[in-house]
């Protein structure tokens, strides 16, 4: 079975590969006064933040059709003689095709309309909470640009924050990064540090938290969907990105980008190193430095009308030192002095586009990614040294049909990949009492997915949407899954209030890890157990609303997750040596609230992001390493944090200049010695002041916790043991832009 499914990732990499589900669908008409259609009207669908256009002229009923039109925000522009032109601003979600409605008016009427959808996604089909992130507001949130950083993510998603050096939504570690909506998968937990992409070469990114479509995959706490650059936002320009810090800090990168009518390229090369690198268990920062070096490279070309061809590929290396703390009574002399984790990680993804017709889309994309995390201890380490070096690889597609016309929105497709997982563990007993040890393990596995989803607008004020995801994964076991789910979302007239619904069903493959031979004898003498991993089921269902009032946009909702198999890690004895476990059960509910303001004056935006959450546990340890004993009942998640918000925004100052903030409240995190349950909460503040010297300088400087909070954030062990909150960062950066 394990050989038939490898052969069927390699047939859909090689036929069919994957569709790509960062694009969406723009449909609109247009007509008269009299409500007449205005045909052989000239559209322009032009992109907010570059060069990327498209163009067609109304039929004879006044309709216009847009297909793969990328996610991101846009300006559609609507002309035809005798009549005032005029626009309407729009977000693009990916899977979604709104309808743009548009009434030509007389120049004795107005001399120019403009009509705005607001400046957040308007949830008018979607059942799923989405955000859009900017390459601007990248550009603008405190330390949000520096490689390392992920506050494009923690700052603008509810629920969503960094402990014990793992990013956590919404009570979860498990979330899926898509790059140009490729799905790029990677089974393992724990293991990596580093980043999937460098924020700077993201154009665009879409968050999206539960209730997913079918076609956007099991992991249940979230879906981060980014659209990198391009080159369509540049005109053969260059730019030299130069940061400084304190703790030695350094972020670089040059990258090069242009395009013409029908190609468009961008690349670019980025170094970083600190001395502040990951968590500390301290509030001193001792043996912490990290270091790493990227490459990054998008191509695109439009053959013609009907066919477009998209390549991203990534290549990076990382090298992090593990911090210690000198005082912990627990350490041997010499331990953790020199423990180190070495991380690569390569992806490739190629898309090709097709349109049969006006809503009939194919979009191919074979993919590949290699991953990579080593961790070493210093030889001199007492009473072990520890080898622990991890790789795998992944090839395969995904293929999806889309059809949009008319009240129908429908999808459909397979999504599969071939796994090989080597892993070398060894172990060097300085203090003589066992015999020293290096294991290798080989293990392959596969997944294979069908999917289908549709959305129907059953009337102009209610969708309903539907879909299924039938699962094979064959590994250390073998699963099936059935994960049907449902929608709907009905908007209130002319109060344009959307209220949203959904209940489905999730299924997130495991890791392929397993032990044996002299491993699991060395396992055993720590006094663990290992037990073959299976999948995490999960059960989701959420409720919500988005309100839009003068240009504001209020989207509140309440969600429950219950999970068996549950995925979490944890450490062989007091080592930094980390395996994947499942336990029986978890129970995760909350209310989230985000608020996004217009343009106020044309001057600045605010918007504040809070979740109220519990996160907990139940069961016993039954997959992985069996090294702990929960209590009777529901006991807390190590990463249990009742309150989080975030509230912050950006003005525009004088002398083309601007200042943006953000203020977070952690309300703590579950006490891993209680009582009480939960540590002390903080709340740190963060800015950045820029300006720019004509068209192609510009410098900025960023302040992240001003106050230099030093708080335990967590005392959980992972990575170097407990942490601290990070102290008070400066940095500088510097932008040069540059025509060749």
């Amino acid at each position: 079975m394990r050989g038939t499914l490898r052969l069927v990732a390699a047939l859909i990499f090689l036929i069919v590969p994957v569709l790509a589900t960062i694009f969406g669908t723009l449909r609109g008409i247009v007509h008269d006064p009299q409500h007449r259609p205005v045909a052989v009207a000239a559209v322009t669908l032009k992109a907010k933040a570059s060069d990327y256009t498209q163009t067609q002229q109304t039929d004879a009923e006044g309709g216009f059709h847009f297909d793969a039109v990328p996610v991101g925000e846009y300006v559609v522009t609507v002309s035809q003689t005798g009549f005032v032109t005029q626009e309407q601003r729009v977000t693009v979600l990916s899977g979604t095709a709104p309808i743009l409605h548009f009434e030509l008016r007389l120049p004795t009427q107005a001399q120019s309309v403009t009509v705005s959808a607001g400046s957040a996604p308007a949830q008018t089909e979607s059942v799923t909470p989405t955000d859009l992130v900017s390459r601007e507001e990248i550009a603008q949130t405190p330390g949000a640009s520096r490689t390392n950083s992920l506050a494009m993510i923690t700052n603008y998603v509810p629920g969503a924050y960094l402990t014990h050096d793992q990013l956590h939504v919404r009570g979860g570690h498990q979330v899926s990064w898509l790059i140009d909506g490729v799905p790029i998968p990677n089974t393992n937990i724990a293991s990596n540090l580093g980043p999937q992409i460098d924020p700077k070469d993201i154009d665009t990114v879409e968050t999206q938290r539960g209730s997913y479509a079918a076609d956007f995959g099991d992991r249940t706490y979230g879906v981060f969907n980014v659209e990198p650059r391009t080159g369509f936002e540049r005109n053969n320009d260059g730019e030299l990105v130069l940061g400084l810090g304190n703790f030695y800090q350094s972020d670089d990168q040059i990258n090069f980008g242009g395009h013409a009518s029908r190609f468009a390229y961008y690349a670019s090369a980025s170094a970083n190193r600190t001395n502040l690198g990951i968590e500390t268990p301290t509030s001193a920062v001792m043996h912490d430095a990290a270091n790493g070096y990227s490459a990054f490279g998008s191509l695109m070309y439009n053959i013609g009308s009907k066919d477009q061809l998209h390549f991203v590929s990534s290549a990076r290396r990382d090298f992090y030192q593990v911090p210690f703390d000198p005082a912990n009574p627990e350490n041997a002399p010499g331990e953790s002095l020199r423990d180190a984790n070495h991380e690569s990680d390569a992806f490739a993804a190629f898309s090709w586009v097709h349109t049969f017709n006006a809503g009939l889309l194919l979009t191919v994309s074979p993919f590949c990614h290699f991953n990579r995390a080593d961790f070493e201890s210093g030889a001199g380490d007492f009473p072990t040294a520890t080898t622990d070096d991890h790789s795998s690889k992944y090839e395969g597609g995904q293929a999806t049909l889309a059809y949009v016309k008319g009240r129908n929105n429908a999808r459909a497709g397979v999504y599969s990949f071939g796994q090989q997982d080597d892993q070398l563990f060894g172990v060097i007993f300085n203090d003589l009492n066992n015999q020293d040890f290096r294991e290798r393990e080989n293990v392959d596995g596969g997944l294979l997915a069908l999917f289908a989803e549709e959305q129907f607008r059953a009337f102009s004020w209610l969708t309903l949407n539907a879909g299924i995801r039938q699962t094979h994964f064959s590994g250390g076991v073998v699963e099936n899954a059935s994960s049907p789910r449902f929608g709907v979302a009905a908007r209130v007239p002319r109060l344009n209030w959307v209220f949203r619904g959904f209940y489905g069903h999730f299924y997130q493959a495991p890791s392929l890890v397993t032990v044996s031979g002299p491993v699991l004898q060395f396992v055993t003498s720590q006094n663990l157990g290992f037990i073959p991993l299976h999948g995490e089921r999960d059960e989701e269902s959420q409720f919500g609303v988005t309100i839009p009032l003068r240009g504001w946009t209020v989207d509140a909702d309440t969600f429950e997750t219950r999970a068996k198999n549950y995925f979490d890690h944890g450490n062989i004895g007091n080592s930094n040596i980390f395996f994947p476990l499942t336990i029986g059960g978890a129970l995760i509910q909350g209310w989230e609230l985000t608020i996004h303001s217009p343009r106020i004056k044309n001057q600045g935006q605010l918007y504040l992001t809070y979740s109220n959450q519990v996160a907990k546990g139940i069961g016993a340890i039954n997959g992985g390493l069996t090294n702990f004993f929960p209590p009777t009942g529901f006991f807390l998640l190590d990463h249990d944090q009742r309150n989080t918000l975030h509230f912050g925004g950006t003005v525009n100052l004088p002398w083309r200049s601007y200042a943006s903030t953000d203020v977070y409240y952690a309300s703590g995190f579950a006490n891993g010695n209680p009582p009480p349950d939960h540590l002390p909460g903080h709340t740190t503040f963060d800015l950045s002041v820029g300006k720019a010297f004509g068209e192609r300088l510009s410098v900025a400087v960023s302040a992240m916790n001003v106050a230099n909070r030093r708080v335990l954030l967590d005392n959980s062990l992972t990575f170097g043991g407990a942490h601290f909150v990070n102290p008070r960062e400066i940095f500088v950066q510097v932008r040069y832009r540059f025509h060749y």
